[in-house]
Order: C-alpha cells, then structure tokens, then sequence
C-alpha cells in the first residue's frame, strides 16, 4: 500500500497518458490496417487539432466546444486530402507512402509553426475543470480525470461502431475484400477516404483534448508519431482492445516507468516494439513459389545470359556475311535458327568476334561515362566553390556513404531500412572518441569505425533479416530509436544531448598535420567515398552481387535450390553496416562536431529519399540524391531562412510522384525495371523480365 501510494499520482498520469495515445493510435491503426496507408503525418494530425484548439482556446465550455469541432473538423479534412494524395501511390508499396507522408509532415509542420509561432502554445481549459480533486488522499487534476472517463467513452463508442454497424462492416469488408464491397454497390473509393478522413478526424479530437496534457509545440508531433507507432505495433491491427492495453502500457512505461526505473525506462518502449515484431516475423514464411520450380536459378540465369550472347553473336555474323556473299540468300539453311548455316557448316567469321568486343567495349564506356564526369566534377569543386559549399559537398558524401548502404539493402537485399543510421552512427562516435583519445590517423579512423558498425551491424542482423516489408521498416525504426536513446543516456562516450566537439583534427596519414582546411577535408572525404563506392561497385558486380540480387528477386527459388539466403543477407547487412560506418567517420572528420541530430531519424529518412531520388539499385543515384538533399537542406534553405523542413518536405513530396524508377529510371528507358522502386516484383514481372537488369548492378 505505501509503494501504492507513493506512486498513485504517476500511475494516475500513465493512464491518462496512455489514454491519449490510444485516441491517437485508433486513428493510426485504422489507416494503416484498414486503408493501407503508412501514415508517418499522422502526428502531424495530431498537431493541427493541437494548435487549433489551443488557439480558440478562452476558458469557457464553449471555447472548448468550438476548439473540439474546428479541430477535429480540420484534422479529418487533412486526412481526407492525404487519401487523394496516396491514390496514385497505391501500386507502389509502402515505402513510398512513408516518404511521401513524411514529407507533408516536414512541410505540415512547418507551416503550422509559420502560423501559430514556434513556442508552445498555452491552453485554457474551463474553470470547473481547471482545478484539482481529492484522490484516495492526492491532489490530482480534474482535467485529466475527465479526459480518462471521454476516452474510455470514445474506445467503447468505436469498437461498437466497428462490430455492430453496416459502417463498420463496409470498413471491414474494404480492408478484407474490396471487390466483395465493390459488387455491394459501395464505392471502395469512398471507403478508403471515409476511414482516412475518421482517422484524421481521430487524430485532431486527441490534439484537442490532449493539448492541455502535451501541448502543442515544436518536437510535439514527431514524439506523438513514434510512441504511437509504438501502441500500433504492440497491440496489433486486428483489436481496439489490444491497442488500448498496448496504449495502457505504453503510458504507464512513459510515466510511472521513469519514476520506479529511470535508467531502463528510454530503452523499454522500442525494446518491446523490436522483440514484438522479431517473434512476429519468425512466424512469417517465405514468399510461396510461383510458376515452374527451377533446379538453380544462378544457373538458369546463366543459360539465359549465354543464349542471348550466343544469338547477339549470330546476329552479327550473318551481317557480315551479307555484306561479303551478296545477300542472306547465300546462306545454308540452318536446323537451328539461332545460328546461321546447318549445325555441320563453317564457324561464324572470325571479324564477328572484333565486332562483339568493339560492342561490349562500347558498352562499358556508356556505363562509365557517368561515373567519369561525376569524378571530374567532384574534384573540380574546390576551385569552383567558395569554403562553407566545400564543406557542404563535404558532408553529402558522408551522407552519400549512408545512402549507398541503404541502397545495398533496400534496392539489392530487398529489406528497406529506417534504422541505418545505427551504424552510422556508430561509426560516428567511434571516430570522434578515437580522435579524442589522440588517434588521430585518418586510414586507421575509417577501418576501425568501420569495424565497430559492422560489429553492431552483426548483432542486429538476425532481427532485421527474417523480416519483410513494412515490418523491416518497423524493426529498423526501432534499433535507431533505441540508438538514439542509448545516446542520449551513455553521456561519458556520446556527451548526450550536448553531443561531442573540441576533439583533435583528422590527419590524412601517419606524419602529417591535422586537417582544418575546408578543402583538405574535403579532398580526404573524397578520397574514402571513392575507394569506398569502387569496392561496392565491384562487389555488387561480382557474382556474390548477383546473389544478392537472386535472393530478392526469386527468394523462394533460391531457398529451394539449397542457397543460405539467410547468410547472404546477413552479410550484404553487416556489409551495408560497416559502409555506413565509414559515413560516420567521415562526418565526424569534416564536420569536426557530433551531435544527436546528425543520427537521428530524420537523417535515416533523408538517406531513404536519396535512395528513391536515385533509384534503389543505382550506387550513383544515391550519392547524387544526397547531394541533392544536402543542396537543399543547407544551401536552398540558407536563402530562405526558417524553412528548410518545407523545402524538404516538397522534396520528398516531388521526388515520390516524379521519380516513381529514380534518377537512373529516367535513362534506362521503359523497361530497364520490371518493378516498382519500393517493393519486390510480382511472379509475373519476375519471370517475364530479362535477366540482365536482375543480374547487373545500376553504376
């Protein structure tokens, strides 16, 4: 009873809290397991009942009334809005749904600051309810006892609706069977903006009533958003039960966790989140086959390659003989069509062999032009650029880096990542407390930080491996949110919310000076991005590439011919993991300061979008999507101060409907990517694509 009491008013607090997030994630939920939208906005929905109610806020019955109505009102409109705006979408996965949300979050939220001001709004609540009630012997605010007894209200209220409404049938029957809903004589359409827009609505109501418990303020909806995501991933998308209990637990941790266990209380929440979807995932099966069952398909891929060589060099040799015999009438009938004359003629013409090989050197240079210009323009820039762009060009390789290894997942492994900057970061703090410990020497900064982030990268790995899909997502998500939150508390390594700076400078090599100069750090960024993006290029070229490739492309195949599809993906992940490593580092040693925010979930989206800008199997893209971002994010928005979230947000917004195949999409002509960017091609595509574009990495 007296540990009871000590912690009543923190118990109290986590059920109101967790209340909260419960409204907040019904909305969630709904849209994400009824309509299919991974709505990474839905705090930014949130946010807009916030400000609304807050400012029509005046502490009367009726201020609270029009606040509820206006904000809810506006919330379900936005959400309304964003079922049109991810119609277009809805073939495409749902990694450029995260994109595309995220994107109206930046620029959401920037335009809400624009509007209400950057600093947290206050909130007034009637006076009936601004006050305090006597609670077995404790003070406690009645506002928030009110708050408790509408949510319960709201949680009963929806699950009715849901179960026992032709409403709620028409919503379920559009989540399970849309064509069913569609020979009803309902519009699955209708439904699809209906649940969007009540989830909105969902989300504004809580911003409302919330906003007196987390006011609205900078920070306030990114933080809504991830314990949401949180509540979703506990309790499920099937419940409004399950997801209340999550929402329950999930607002005890928040509150009375910190109380009774501060130091482990920032790791439970993506903790359990991470080891809900893990066991979830090893239930998951592999992709059933598809079609007809092939021995090997290395070795189908193979025979394809050699037929295609075989008929190209058939092609050629009748040319040649057309143009030395005087017509095609010359030649011998063949019982092969493939090959000019019968099986017992001549060989083909020796020139046949030069042509080939004047073919496919020709062939290479087209692939390496790009990659010649790009070099010749990176190491231009010193001498075109003044010193704080140079050190911006500094910093896109770095973040280059991260976003090669994002594509080494996402666009060749098949496993879209939101958690990479885990190792990155890693590397990162690696280097910074190497340098801080007087080691100092650029080459051995780089190996052992890249050592150190694929250590932590074979650790994860098994997590992340097994997984598909959202559900990688989700899981990658939480390793960085954990990441982070080990940051902010391991303060002696990391220097916490403050970050680490004041360390020694990098020097190139053993004997040299420490570099200070804009240009010298940024020759030795490009230096290590250059020898760092040549061995993944020819490793993804290398028959280990093809693998790779193989085991998204045809996984099921490949693990009924006998092929560790489990090993090469653990290995492409500890590969991408000690690549982003090296980024780390080379962030460190050109910025010359960390800080939690250089490793935060908002850069393991941007890497994301560099990937989608470039294309998901271009190497280059992604490094020129960083640019991009950089570009934008640093340069664009210097001239336009206050709003580089909105710059970045319609970039994200553009790059989505824009670039649906990337950069490296807009040279390859139809039919050079037999799938969409963000998701993994069906059987059909599969099996009636070439095998060149699955078996050749994009430059």
């Amino acid at each position: 009873m007296e540990l009871l009491d000590a912690h009543l008013v923190p118990a109290v607090d986590g059920v109101a809290y967790g209340l909260l997030l419960f409204v907040v994630a019904a909305g969630l939920s709904l849209a994400f397991g009824t309509a299919g939208v991974l709505n990474l906005s839905h705090g930014t929905l949130y946010a807009i009942g916030a400000y609304t109610g807050a400012e029509l806020s005046d502490g009367t019955w009726g201020g609270l009334a029009l606040g509820l109505a206006a904000g809810t009102a506006a919330a379900a409109l936005a959400g309304a809005g964003l079922s049109a705006a991810t119609v277009p979408l809805a073939r495409r996965g749902h990694l450029a749904q995260a994109l595309l949300t995220f994107g109206l979050a930046l620029a959401g939220g920037d335009l809400l600051i624009q509007l209400f001001g950057a600093d947290e709004l206050p909130v007034r609540v009637p006076e009936a309810l601004d006050t305090s009630v006597r609670l077995l012997g404790h003070r406690y605010p009645a506002y928030r006892l009110c708050f408790i007894v509408m949510a319960v209200l709201l949680a009963v209220s929806g699950t009715w609706v849901l179960t026992r409404t032709r409403v709620g049938a028409a919503v379920r029957a559009s989540a399970d069977d849309p064509q069913m809903l569609a020979a009803t004589g309902h519009s699955p359409r209708a439904v699809h903006t209906g649940v969007l827009a009540a989830a909105g609505a969902l989300a504004g109501a809580a911003g409302v009533l919330g906003a007196p418990i987390i006011g609205p303020g900078p920070g306030t909806s990114e933080n809504v958003l991830m314990l949401s995501l949180v509540v979703v991933v506990l309790g499920g998308l099937r419940s409004l039960w399950a997801t209340f209990a999550a929402a329950i637990a999930v607002g005890e941790v928040q509150t009375l966790g910190v109380s009774v266990l501060p130091d482990l209380a920032p790791y439970l929440l993506f903790a359990a989140m991470a080891a809900v979807l893990v066991f979830r995932s090893r239930f998951a099966e592999p992709a059933a086959v598809h079609g007809p069952q092939d021995p090997d398909p290395v070795a189908r891929l193979r025979r394809r390659l050699a037929a295609r060589l075989r008929a190209r060099r058939a092609a050629t040799a009748t040319g040649t003989a057309d143009g030395t015999a005087g017509g095609a009438g010359d030649a011998k009938p063949s019982a092969d069509p493939g090959v000019p004359g019968d099986s017992a003629g001549p060989p083909a013409p020796s020139g046949a062999h030069s042509v080939h090989s004047g073919f496919v050197r020709g062939a290479a240079w087209r692939r390496a032009a790009p990659l010649l210009v790009l070099l010749a323009l990176l190491i231009a820039l010193p001498g075109i650029l003044d010193s704080y762009s140079i050190s911006l060009a500094g910093s896109a390789l770095a973040l280059g880096l991260l976003a090669v290894s994002v594509t080494i997942l996402t666009g060749y492994a098949g496993l879209p990542t939101l958690g990479q900057t885990a190792p990155f970061a890693v590397g990162a703090y690696a280097t910074a407390n190497l340098a801080d410990a007087e080691w100092t020497v650029g080459p051995v900064q780089i190996v052992l930080s890249a050592l150190a982030a694929a250590v932590f990268s074979a650790v994860t790995g098994p997590a992340v491996i097994r997984a598909r899909g959202t559900t990688v997502l989700m899981i990658t998500l939480a390793v960085g949110e954990l990441t982070s939150a080990v940051i902010n508390q391991v303060k002696s390594v990391t220097g916490g919310a403050d970050g680490l700076v004041g360390f020694p400078s990098t020097r190139a090599l053993w004997g040299g000076e420490g570099m200070t100069d804009e240009s010298d750090l940024y020759n030795y960024a490009l230096v290590v991005a250059v020898v760092a993006v040549a061995v993944t290029l020819l490793v993804l070229r290398s028959p280990a590439g093809k693998l790779l490739t193989g085991t998204r492309g045809a996984e099921a195949r490949m693990r009924a011919s006998g092929h560790p599809v489990g090993r090469y993906l653990l290995v492409a992940h500890v590969c991408a993991g000690a690549l982003a490593g090296v980024g780390g580092s080379l962030m460190v040693s050109v910025q010359q300061y960390l800080s939690p925010a250089d490793v935060g979930f908002e850069i393991a989206a941007f890497a994301l979008l560099a990937v989608v800008i470039g294309g998901t199997t271009s190497v280059i893209g992604a490094l020129l999507g960083a640019g991009l971002i950089v570009f934008t994010r640093d340069w664009v928005a210097g001239s336009w101060p206050g709003h580089g979230p909105l710059l970045l947000g319609a970039l994200f917004i553009a790059a989505v409907y824009l670039l649906p195949r990337g950069l490296a999409g807009l040279r390859g002509g139809p039919g050079r990517s037999g799938r969409a960017p963000d998701g993994p091609r069906t059987a059909t595509t599969a099996s009636a694509s070439t095998p060149t574009p699955a078996g050749k990495a994009s430059p």
